[in-house]
């Protein structure tokens, strides 16, 4: 089954404007709402606010009732694998067993110089990702787990109360081909990454095959996620005017123009999203920052989505099972760790 979803972040002043998108969001029928784990996001500047990610989750989870709630995704960095394990335990409770908790080796952040938090280089945060999923899994799975890894070691650790669902989604974000990717065919059951475009993004998905197989895991176990942007107008005339908007909004040479796929109409999105559904994508979350644009939000819910849902229905007929909680990879989670 197809997912569509709002990646909404949580760059808001108020509490109040969260809970408006979230709350938003199940009206129209969206499936997934999801924050990001920044805590000094460079978008905004050095001023910019930003609530607590993990937080922020636990009350607009307590206050919404059927989408799925979702953290995409929470660096290494920031804490300690046991603490996310538990945060991620807590968090499923309070969601009622909706929580997909993610995982990244972490990216830019005005938090690491502005309070001191260390910043190892790639290969080192890549070497942690590899042993954290081992943890949280091992916490979440096993009545006790030790584990001896180069960055973390537990002996007869115990996390109680475990998750509501049997198997919590873990989603692992990034796309980089020679070790996020091979990380993820190792742990992840989704896999969430920035569209790009089409022919980039099957490239990744044939790295991510053969990552699979030599895992010996069906990479048909893995979801594919794609987050990306959009701005929609109700029809043609309003194309020119609706981009002119937004664009205005963004700072000059803002990386954030990289993720839109479509400034246009809702025709348009289907027409560019397709794609990647037929390439396999089986989640499609549309990001949201404020000040919301609403007018996208409520076009892609009622024009976008069904229009995507009846086209790609073969699609999904003929595609490998992917449920939200899937087989679980061989091998044990708990276990002395070497290097990715």
């Amino acid at each position: 089954m197809i997912r569509f979803g709002l990646h909404s972040g949580q760059q808001y002043r108020t509490f109040d404007e969260a809970l408006l998108l979230w709350r938003r969001a199940e009206e129209l029928g969206y499936d997934w709402v999801s924050v990001f784990d920044h805590y000094r996001p460079p978008l905004g500047g050095p001023n910019g606010v930003c609530f607590d990610g993990p937080t922020l989750l636990s009350a607009l989870a307590a206050h919404t009732s059927r989408v799925r709630c979702a953290i995409l995704v929470s660096s290494v960095t920031w804490r300690h694998p046991a603490v996310a394990a538990a945060i991620a335990a807590t968090l499923d409770h309070v969601s009622g067993g909706r929580l997909e908790f993610g995982l990244g080796a972490g990216g830019p952040d005005l938090g690491y110089q502005q309070y001191g938090i260390p910043f190892p280089e790639p290969r080192v945060r890549l070497e942690m990702l590899e042993e954290y999923c081992q943890v949280v899994r091992g916490l979440w799975s096993r009545e006790r787990t030790t584990f001896h890894g180069r960055h973390y070691d537990l002996v007869d650790a115990r996390l109680s109360p475990k998750p509501l669902q049997a198997r919590l989604p873990l989603v692992i974000g990034g796309g980089g081909e020679k070790r996020t990717l091979r990380v993820v065919a190792r742990h992840a059951d989704v896999w969430n990454t920035l569209a790009g475009d089409p022919g980039e993004y099957r490239r990744k998905r044939e790295v991510l095959a053969r990552h699979c197989a030599e895992a010996g895991r069906d990479p048909g176990e893995i979801r594919g996620s794609i987050t990306f942007r959009a701005v929609l107008a109700a029809d043609e005339a309003r194309v020119g005017l609706r981009r002119a908007e937004r664009l205005a909004m963004l700072p000059a040479g803002s990386p954030d123009l990289a993720e839109y796929v479509t400034f246009g109409t809702p025709e348009e999105c289907v027409r560019d999203l397709l794609p990647y559904v037929r390439l396999g994508a089986r989640d499609l979350l549309l990001g949201v920052r404020p000040p919301v644009d609403w007018e996208t939000v409520e076009l892609f819910a009622e024009r976008v989505v069904p229009a995507l849902r009846a086209a790609s229905a073969p699609t999904e007929s003929s595609a490998p099972p992917t449920s939200t909680e899937p087989t679980a990879p061989p091998g044990p989670t708990a276990a002395s760790a070497s290097s990715a």
